[in-house]
């Protein structure tokens, strides 16, 4: 059964205002706990089937989005990045607050998107493959995008050492070599996805 979103899922404007408070406060909580720096320039947001309708409904909210069709177009953007079994789905972001970082750190990124890798306790390596939709719009050989969008594959023995623990998220681009352990809280979380 897929986990995608469907056009029932996501609520009208009216009805999403009376919940909008709520929602959001439940999945800021949600946010951190899915939400890994890597180094000190890239964080990554394990997304999920909320996170997604979270930023479903503010994109419908912010441009008053009211017809089906508008809806769908919004689903077929974003749903890709709502995991299936076996899957853990990241938006990459490049934390750049200066136009002066953005033109000394973009360029020297170029690839980063084909560098990130999430490593098993085993050494097993499960590298992060684009969405086809969204590297169409933000892979150049010369200068990167501050946001990716990344699948990580996982057969089911991978989903077993995954959940041991002792999971790394490392970024191998010689210009940027870093990795992160992901917390117990933050595997015992990504599990859900995975399972």
């Amino acid at each position: 059964m897929s986990r995608k979103l469907l056009l029932d899922d996501i609520q009208d404007l009216r009805a999403y205002e009376r919940e909008r408070e709520s929602f959001r406060a439940r999945m800021i909580a949600v946010k951190e706990r899915r939400r890994v720096a890597i180094g000190t320039l890239v964080t990554v947001m394990f997304e999920n089937r909320d996170t997604m309708r979270l930023q479903i409904q503010e994109m419908l909210r912010a441009e008053k989005v009211m017809s089906d069709d508008g809806v769908l177009e919004e689903l077929n953007a974003y749903n890709p990045m709502v995991p299936e079994l076996g899957q853990l789905c990241v938006t990459l972001f490049i934390e750049l607050t200066s136009d002066e970082a953005v033109r000394e750190w973009l360029p020297k990124l170029a690839g980063i998107e084909k560098s990130v890798q999430i490593r098993l306790s085993d050494g097993t390596i499960i590298r992060g493959t684009l969405d086809a939709q969204h590297e169409a719009g933000l892979t150049r050989p010369e200068i990167t995008a501050a946001v990716h969008y990344l699948t990580f594959n996982f057969d089911p023995a991978q989903v077993e050492v995954f959940a041991r623990g002792d999971v790394r998220i490392e970024i191998a681009l010689s210009q940027y070599l870093e990795a992160t352990h992901l917390s117990p809280d933050v595997v015992a979380e990504l599990l859900s996805d995975l399972r």
